[in-house]
């Protein structure tokens, strides 16, 4: 079986742009035949009205396979509430790694990833227990952690 992850959202190119750097992914290249995912669109009957401006890149892929494609739906609204499910990027090397190392590594992506257009939510810093995270949001909001 295959799968992917949809992430609804008001401006599709911008979180492609933001995810894209963040996971280390790519665009996805529009079907064969399709210049852009704009043409593929209209081939497939969605209006252009329906469509907005630019060339509908609205998909990433992981470059290397493992990962799952992620599509960046569009829908009217905002997002309100808090996600019900989440990304977690998991950059510390797991409890192997000393907690003073695992703190350095979520620090520097949580540095790459605020220049990148997160923002900080909050952190857990729990060095009885070994464990340190921080909470992020993208562009539009919505949550994403760093472990």
């Amino acid at each position: 079986m295959e799968w992917q992850l949809v992430i609804d959202c008001r401006e599709p190119s911008r979180l492609v742009a933001f995810w894209a750097e963040a996971l280390r992914y790519r665009p996805q290249p529009a079907p064969d035949g399709h210049a852009t995912w704009r043409d593929w669109y209209l081939s497939v009957g969605i209006p252009a009205d329906e469509l907005g401006e630019g060339d509908c890149a609205d998909r990433l892929e992981d470059p290397t396979g493992a990962g799952p494609r992620i599509w960046f739906q569009p829908v009217p609204e905002s997002k309100s509430i808090k996600n019900r499910l989440h990304i977690d990027l998991k950059v510390g090397g797991g409890r192997g790694v000393p907690l003073a190392r695992r703190r350095a590594a979520v620090d520097a992506e949580v540095a790459r990833l605020t220049g990148l257009g997160a923002r900080v939510l909050g952190s857990m810093d729990d060095p009885d227990n070994g464990y340190y995270s921080a909470q992020l949001a993208d562009p539009e909001g919505n949550e994403f952690c760093v472990v």
